[in-house]
């Protein structure tokens, strides 16, 4: 992690601050644990008591949370993205499914398109490593890692967009996805040809990405998103088709 020396200011003020942007930045991820009292004051240039200090208001404010013999993580916030009820109404009405793919095509389409123009050497090599993962994980017969490099894949794209509103607010989509309020992923990746157009899809936009062409990059992250939508409208009428076929073949035995 980026930990630079503090300088000038009071030097917990210099911590909190550059803790702060370190979240605001998407470098330091909801979850993470950051490193021990002791390497990270040697990492910042600071004495223990004025990390300490730092770490206490940075946890009154809700960023870290300490965890007993485990350390300091940076707090889970995502959660507090949507009210409890708001995921309710998500999960019940099949509208906010079609919407959700809807506003990811806009964002998506936008952040690669930003990560072809803008994104670092850095950003575009770990694009590319998760690329070959979801490659490796294509061969296997489990379809669950690849639908979790899938969210993985996406997420470094808007990584790399440099967009930190963009970014926490795809988190936070990506979390709910991830929890199946919007739709089972792994019901796509079960299929073997819809999982192998996927995969070209994903080959697509990389090959943009990393070949630093923005519109190509646009254009195939929106392709995929239709390909989503239209995969998930196909899904949901054959499970409206099956439900129809056994009522009435439950009525036909009631009849019997």
């Amino acid at each position: 992690m980026p930990f630079q020396p503090v300088h000038m200011e009071k030097l917990s003020q210099g911590v909190v601050r550059q803790i702060e942007l370190l979240i605001l930045r998407g470098l330091l991820r909801p979850g993470e644990r950051l490193p021990s009292e002791r390497e990270l004051a040697e990492r910042m240039g600071v004495s223990r008591p004025s990390l300490r200090e730092a770490i206490a208001e940075l946890q009154e404010r809700g960023l870290l949370v300490t965890k007993a013999g485990a350390g300091v993580f940076v707090a889970n916030m995502l959660g507090s993205a949507f009210s409890d009820a708001l995921i309710q109404l998500f999960a019940s009405h099949e509208e906010a499914v079609f919407d959700y793919v809807s506003f990811r095509r806009d964002l998506e389409g936008m952040a690669a398109d930003r990560a072809a123009r803008f994104g670092s050497d850095t950003d575009l090599m770990v694009i590319d490593t998760v690329f070959r993962k979801m490659e490796a994980a294509h061969t296997k017969r489990d379809p669950s890692d690849e639908a979790e490099l899938d969210a993985e894949f996406h997420l470094a794209i808007i990584e790399a967009s440099h967009n930190i509103v963009m970014l926490h607010m795809m988190r936070a989509m990506f979390d709910l996805l991830r929890a199946g309020v919007f739709y089972n992923r792994q019901q796509m990746f079960k299929q073997r040809i819809t999982r192998d157009q996927l995969l070209e899809q994903h080959r697509a936009i990389n090959d943009a990405i990393q070949g630093r062409d923005p519109q190509e990059a646009r254009r195939s992250a929106e392709a995929h998103m239709t390909y989503v939508e239209n995969s998930l409208s196909d899904l949901r009428k054959a499970q409206r088709n099956e439900e129809i076929a056994r009522l009435r073949y439950q009525h036909e035995l009631a009849r019997d």
